[in-house]
């Protein structure tokens, strides 16, 4: 309980404690969305303007292992020109974890420069989140320089986006170049990713929070060949929070 009313003449310490706080969603600081949990300290004065100060608490909530973790694997490609197969040794990974896979070579037919990994974090916030949250495709292209490797959905639109007044927010976290060179067929590229060396807060995945933003994180593959034209193709992980930290 705050001390009765009264004159302060020299600092003084007030020990408090706030008990049964429900602390449902971490501390998160994005694009457009933020979470936060901070505890303010009003004094109230008779004459003279009132004086308040906030100071933020950080919250980390201890997640669990989700009980179905399958591997990914699936086959796609451009017809008669491009055949590849990628495989992740599972979809669920702890802030931790490492992310190991490979990519098959089945059909090669264009000349490829370099292929590239990167992860990508996409927020969505605003009415409609949890109606779009399937919605939203794992992929967009179409164009001559950015195209979309046969295999990913790409369904919603502009116009619903706006209709339900969602925003969305995708920042690349790490990009890095794991092949060099025109690949031949049957080879394969050995995928190794440690999700601590990414230089950002990484978070958990969060789906529909309160039905106003969800935070999602995708795997995009991208080749990139001798005209500098793009083809990828994005695969969703969930990230779940092991340790505290």
């Amino acid at each position: 309980d705050p001390p009765p009313p009264g004159s302060l003449y020299d600092p003084r310490h007030i020990p408090f404690i706030f008990r049964n706080i429900e602390k449902n969603h971490e501390s998160y600081h994005g694009r457009n969305v933020s979470v936060k949990y901070f505890v303010r300290v009003e004094v109230q004065r008779q004459w003279l303007p009132d004086i308040t100060q906030e100071h933020e608490v950080l919250i980390r909530i201890r997640g669990h292992e989700p009980s179905v973790n399958e591997p990914i694997k699936m086959e796609v490609g451009i017809e008669d020109c491009l055949h590849i197969e990628f495989e992740y040794e599972r979809r669920c990974f702890h802030l931790g974890d490492v992310i190991c896979g490979k990519i098959h070579f089945l059909l090669v037919r264009i000349k490829i420069k370099h292929m590239e990994l990167a992860v990508i974090r996409r927020e969505t916030s605003g009415e409609g989140v949890a109606m779009s949250a399937n919605a939203i495709g794992t992929g967009a292209g179409g164009s001559n320089d950015h195209n979309n490797i046969a295999g990913t959905t790409t369904t919603g639109s502009h116009a619903n986006t706006e209709i339900q007044n969602i925003v969305t927010e995708t920042q690349t976290l790490l990009k890095y170049e794991i092949m060099d060179g025109a690949p031949v067929k049957g080879e394969v590229i050995p995928v190794r990713l440690f999700l601590e060396g990414i230089p950002a807060d990484v978070t958990p995945t969060y789906h529909a929070e309160n039905h106003g933003f969800s935070v999602r994180y995708f795997l995009n593959l991208v080749l990139v060949d001798e005209e500098d034209r793009r083809y990828f193709k994005q695969q969703e992980i969930i990230l779940w929070r092991k340790d505290l930290g």
